[in-house]
């Protein structure tokens, strides 16, 4: 039995008629017969009769539509009781800006929506620095690029993104290949973060599988200026497809040819402080944060990613 069921009942005796029960519903006459006669078929009794001024209820319906009205408004108060103690607080949330570029404003208008009372406050730093705060305790989540197994953290695998080979657009042949082997980066003169953040770790491992040692043009712990210096065209860097979502121009800016080897992948994992040290705020989000990053893969917004299986 279905509260919409009981609704769709109280309705029609209200009105004494199917007709004006389902004009008022919004319902196809047909569907609000069919839920009456599953709901009868329920209850084992014909709770309504038909008459020549529409239907009226049968005694069991009589008593029934009673007990109805009665349910429907202690769903109601019920309701209203969830919604005066809905979820409050503040809960500081940690990205790097990658990781910002396509999460950060669809994770704030997605908090609104669930929870208008719960404050975010957003961090937007390297990883390394965020794991230091995580592990501070300055930030409640946070999504890293690597975790410490020793670190008494809740972790989430959320997806993976593909590394891109990005230059600018400034001097190449219209005709630049779409791939790039491991091979080819011997020569070009690379910037890249330094070496105690996520993408630097995976990107050194890269290097030593492929026997190579990586000219570096410059080593910059901002991707705000790593990505000007790259648009000059003071040299390339390898970063996944994020590192150019703030730019609403990038494909006029930025050529990017895809990494290609297999386990050259920067992963994603939503890490946060254990659960018994979470607010009820900060496991909400946490749900959130998940959700939203689905959906951004999942609509074709955020290119070079897929979901870790662990999240599906």
């Amino acid at each position: 039995m279905e509260l919409r069921q009981l609704r769709y009942f109280v309705r029609v005796v209200e009105l004494g008629s199917m007709s004006r029960a389902a004009l008022d519903l919004n319902l196809v006459q047909s569907a609000l017969s069919q839920q009456i006669s599953r709901l009868e078929g329920e209850l084992s009794a014909r709770l309504l009769q038909r008459t020549r001024k529409g239907v009226t209820p049968t005694e069991a319906g009589m008593a029934f539509f009673g007990e109805a009205q009665l349910a429907l408004r202690h769903a109601e108060q019920a309701g209203r009781a969830a919604r005066q103690a809905r979820l409050s607080g503040t809960v500081s949330v940690g990205l790097a800006p990658t990781t910002a570029a396509v999460l950060g404003l669809p994770l704030m208008h997605a908090m609104r929506e669930r929870y208008p009372d719960v404050r975010l406050h957003m961090v937007e730093s390297l990883s390394g620095h965020l794991t230091q705060m995580l592990n501070a305790r300055q930030l409640d989540l946070a999504v890293l690029f690597e975790t410490d197994a020793a670190r008494r953290w809740s972790v989430t695998p959320l997806l993976e993104e593909t590394l891109y080979l990005i230059r600018s657009r400034r001097g190449l042949a219209p005709t630049t290949a779409a791939t790039v082997s491991m091979a080819e980066l011997g020569a070009l003169p690379l910037i890249l973060p330094t070496g105690p953040h996520g993408l630097r770790s995976t990107l050194d491992a890269a290097f030593a599988r492929a026997g190579i040692r990586p000219v570096l043009a410059a080593e910059i712990d901002s991707l705000a200026l790593l990505m000007d210096a790259v648009d000059a065209g003071l040299g390339a860097t390898l970063q996944p497809w994020a590192a150019v979502g703030r730019f609403a121009d990038a494909a006029q800016r930025f050529h990017l040819a895809a990494l290609d080897d297999p386990l050259a992948r920067r992963p994603n994992v939503l890490c946060s402080l254990s659960d018994d040290e979470l607010s009820p705020a900060a496991l909400a989000a946490r749900v959130v944060l998940a959700d939203c990053a689905r959906a951004r893969v999942g609509a074709g917004h955020w290119m070079g990613a897929t979901l870790s299986h662990h999240d599906l």
